[in-house]
């Protein structure tokens, strides 16, 4: 249910950036796929854009607990004891990586 939310408030989001960008193109007399060339593109990446960072602050993050270790697995949605074998996962996966020196 909270994930249809997101994706609406994403989409309305999207739809009112067309609106703008279309009340403020319409005066110039652009044909019709010329503005929706201009239009659907930024629509769709506001939208896109908006659904992807609710998903990333509503989501919740394992680490590994081992000292140094990078690894991690990021979920969303999941129950109780679905949320608990995730975090045993974190904690004992046999692969420990070191964080990436820039």
């Amino acid at each position: 249910m909270a994930r249809r939310i997101r994706m609406a408030i994403a989409l309305g989001m999207g739809a009112a950036a067309a609106a703008v960008i279309w009340s403020r193109l319409r005066p110039y007399g652009l044909p019709w796929d010329l503005m929706a060339i201009c239009i659907l593109p930024a629509a769709g990446t506001i939208a896109s854009t908006v659904l992807h960072l609710s998903e990333v602050f509503s989501a919740t993050t394992h680490r590994c607990t081992a000292p140094g270790c990078s690894f991690r697995i990021r979920t969303t949605g999941v129950d109780a004891a679905e949320h608990r074998r995730w975090q045993e996962t974190a904690a004992a996966h046999p692969e420990h990586r070191l964080p990436r020196s820039v």
